[in-house]
């Protein structure tokens, strides 16, 4: 008889992601009870317009009432899909003090205030599952939460927004500037009509948050994450990349520094092609790891999209029913480490300084003077002459980020550079 009693789903947000949720939950019926052990019944979906026709799901399933719905104590699992801080927090937490599991794909919310849902899941005894929330149908929430919990996770980087790695990909394939890939990227779905949260790199810092936090087991917020987006990124430093034997890509990067802190951040980066993330093209999605034991991981596919990310949702789904015909839980929040934020002057990593200056005798010399003055070694030189003045650029080796930012406020004041200096990071040691 228990085997027969349905798991009762609300579903909250019945958009791109959503409704390939409700999709599945009716498609995959039967598939799904298999996996559980006992039936899901979806009993609601909050929408914000109930007039909207959504073919393929019974209209009767439709509220506007989404406190309501998420907060009924015959709900034994609430999927939330609306995306933003409030009022998803508001639902997440009634359906936690329901005693319902939740699972959600709310980066923003997670990366924001994340310990406030999970203590309320603690507290309630309940799982909150967010496998989609990083990187859409790439498995990485998991691995990071459960398979490599016996070791040591040194470094987590990766591609994790896909139009910006598709505008970065078309930039330095088709030699096209940034606005005119950012338009194509929008006419293709790829680019919302306002792409702020992806360009300026704030989509990809929270995903680094939620990164940083499981594989550091450290509470880590937004707030800690520097960030940078692509919108300075240009063809001089596309050409610059190609001649260094490297790829540009916004990479999110979080890694203990030699003092046990968490260096977190997101910003453009040259890769070098060697680098199993400078392969990664169009919209793709990849994270690679760094663990005392298992070595080097890596994980890739479709980081967005409806379908991918139902699969993600789903999978999650099942885990949590799993959990509550067993009469089990999964991991809860680990911060056990409490470890700090590393300094921003006191990150570490290779660096590509270019600037404008006066092509005449003895600059170059001065400007290896002024890096070597404040500790930075050079590795490698560019110059490229442009009439009365040089395009100049220099490839650092590790060094700390003051060191770099105190030499360009030099370099800066110098009457030879032309104009102003660009910073990039680069990836490998």
């Amino acid at each position: 008889m228990v085997k027969s009693t349905p798991l009762k789903v609300a579903l909250l947000g019945c958009g791109v992601v959503g409704s390939q949720v409700a999709r599945l939950l009716i498609e995959q019926a039967e598939d799904l009870r298999a996996r559980i052990g006992r039936p899901l019944e979806l009993v609601g979906i909050a929408v914000r317009d109930l007039e909207l026709e959504r073919p393929g799901i019974d209209p009767a399933l439709f509220t506007s009432d989404a406190l309501g719905l998420a907060s009924r104590s015959d709900v034994d699992l609430v999927i939330e899909l609306l995306g933003g801080i409030e009022p998803a927090r508001t639902l997440i937490l009634a359906a936690i003090g329901a005693g319902a599991s939740v699972v959600t794909a709310n980066k923003a919310l997670l990366a924001e205030d994340g310990p406030t849902i999970y203590s309320a899941a603690e507290a309630a005894g309940v799982d909150i599952y967010y496998e989609a929330a990083v990187a859409g149908a790439i498995p990485i929430v998991r691995p990071l939460r459960e398979s490599l919990v016996g070791d040591e996770v040194t470094a987590v980087m990766g591609i994790v927004n896909g139009t910006t790695n598709f505008i970065l990909d078309k930039m330095h394939t088709d030699g096209a500037d940034f606005e005119v890939v950012l338009a194509e990227a929008q006419r293709l779905g790829y680019a919302e009509a306002d792409p702020t949260a992806d360009v300026q790199g704030y989509d990809a810092a929270a995903k680094a948050a939620i990164l940083a936090s499981l594989a550091f087991h450290s509470r880590v917020k937004l707030a800690d994450v520097a960030c940078e987006g692509i919108t300075g990124v240009t063809g001089d430093d596309i050409a610059a990349a190609k001649e260094m034997g490297c790829v540009i890509k916004l990479l999110a990067r979080c890694v203990l520094s030699p003092d046990g802190t968490i260096a977190v951040g997101v910003h453009p980066t040259m890769v070098p092609l060697a680098h199993p993330l400078a392969a990664i093209g169009g919209a793709f999605n990849a994270i690679f790891i760094e663990s005392r034991n298992a070595g080097r991981l890596m994980f890739m596919g479709p980081g967005a999209g409806g379908s991918p990310t139902a699969s993600a949702v789903l999978g999650d789904l099942v885990t949590a029913a799993r959990n509550r015909v067993r009469g089990g839980r999964g991991p809860a929040e680990s911060t056990y480490s409490g470890r700090g934020i590393t300094a921003a002057g006191d990150v570490s990593s290779r660096y590509y300084v270019a600037m404008t200056v006066h092509d005449e005798p003895g600059v170059l010399a001065q400007a290896a003077a002024t890096f070597a003055r404040h500790g930075v070694s050079l590795q490698a030189v560019r110059q490229e002459s442009e009439g009365e003045q040089a395009r100049l650029g220099v490839m650092t080796h590790l060094a700390l980020h003051r060191q770099v930012a105190e030499a360009i406020d030099e370099l800066d004041a110098m009457p030879e550079v032309a104009t102003g200096i660009s910073l990039m990071r680069v990836e490998g040691a």
